[in-house]
């Protein structure tokens, strides 16, 4: 590991700090007893099979799903229930999808500068200004007067990525943010989020892309059933899986 990247992980407090968290769906238990700690810096990355809970623990860090016990605090400070507090946290708590959920009636530039200018009541130029350097930065700002139909998946998704960071957050949660793109398109999304990491942002990817995981990871979070089975260093957990469900889920997922 780098000088660079142990100074960025050095921080006495977590960012992102899950506590004993449960949920369920009615009958269906989605998350146990999870336990996690991300530090501010770091780059986690959530693996494991369909339907282990890793999309549900990362809608719960932003408060898109509530849970029925346990605590989430961002920055120390737990989780708000509603209102303006929680309105303020979702501006700190960037969020990709794996649909790009843009809004097909505003072109790219006003996808991107809208929220500073709303939320965080930015004069109009200046969240224009900020917006292209951002569109600049995910390599699509020749794209700014397009609408979204006019993009291409991976445009698309970049141009989500660039929304996120203009509300400067203080950490960005990936929800598979390539699972909906044509193969050829993967690596361009992959490769801005491999520049944020490389920059510091504090990051939680759940992700089925492994060659990511182990080039961009400081910490991998393997899930299963619900429940946290192994947190690991990428070269660790891929060379050294210690549960067998890690070890299965691996042998399936490696040999293609």
């Amino acid at each position: 590991m780098s000088e660079e990247k142990i100074y960025r992980t050095d921080s006495s407090r977590p960012l992102v700090e899950l506590t004993h968290v449960e949920k369920h769906f009615g009958d269906l238990h989605v998350l146990k007893d999870i336990n996690l700690k991300v530090a501010r810096g770091e780059v986690l990355v959530v693996v494991g099979p369909s339907g282990s809970g890793k999309s549900t623990m990362c809608r719960t860090i932003n408060r898109l799903e509530t849970i029925d016990s346990g605590d989430i605090r961002i920055d120390g400070k737990p989780l708000p229930q509603e209102g303006k507090e929680l309105a303020r946290l979702r501006a700190e708590v960037g969020m990709v999808f794996q649909s790009f959920n843009l809004f097909a009636n505003k072109t790219i530039l006003e996808n991107v500068a809208l929220a500073p200018i709303r939320v965080r009541h930015m004069a109009k130029k200046e969240a224009e200004d900020q917006a292209m350097e951002l569109l600049a930065r995910v390599g699509v700002d020749s794209q700014a007067s397009k609408m979204p139909a006019q993009l291409s998946g991976g445009q698309q998704q970049r141009v989500a990525i660039a929304r996120a960071l203009a509300m400067h957050p203080k950490v960005m949660l990936f929800d598979e943010p390539t699972s909906a793109l044509d193969p050829e398109m993967v690596n361009e999304v992959l490769d801005v989020m491999i520049e944020l990491a490389h920059e510091g942002m504090t990051m939680i990817c759940v992700t089925h892309e492994m060659g990511f995981a182990r080039r961009a990871a400081d910490r991998i979070v393997f899930m299963a059933d619900g429940q946290i089975l192994e947190e690991a260093s990428p070269d660790e957990f891929f060379d050294h899986p210690k549960s067998e469900r890690a070890k299965d889920f691996l042998s399936k997922i490696l040999t293609h």
